[in-house]
């Protein structure tokens, strides 16, 4: 496998080796494609975990759990509103 770089790329790549971070052109792409593998890996396991909650979520709300989210923001909003009332008359 052939690969094209720009010169400041390439000057790049070979410092990195001279400065003894890698053996070798070939071992720092395959340090490059290992840490690109373990991030593809990173977010399919968060993004699966993402899906279990949601679903877990869903579930709790269909059997009756959890709050709704109108009811709980107009709780807050009214808090904030009766404490900056209260804050104002003081």
């Amino acid at each position: 496998m052939n690969v094209s770089l720009p010169e400041p790329m390439r000057d790049y790549v070979q410092n990195r080796i001279d400065s003894g971070q890698y053996a070798s052109v070939s071992d720092y792409v395959r340090d490059l494609i290992r840490r690109d593998q373990s991030v593809i890996v990173n977010e399919e396991r968060w993004l699966k975990e993402l899906d279990a909650s949601i679903d877990e979520s869903l579930q709790e709300m269909k059997a009756g759990g959890g709050h709704d989210l109108d009811e709980v923001c107009d709780t807050i909003i009214a808090d904030i509103q009766k404490s900056a009332s209260g804050a104002s008359h003081q």
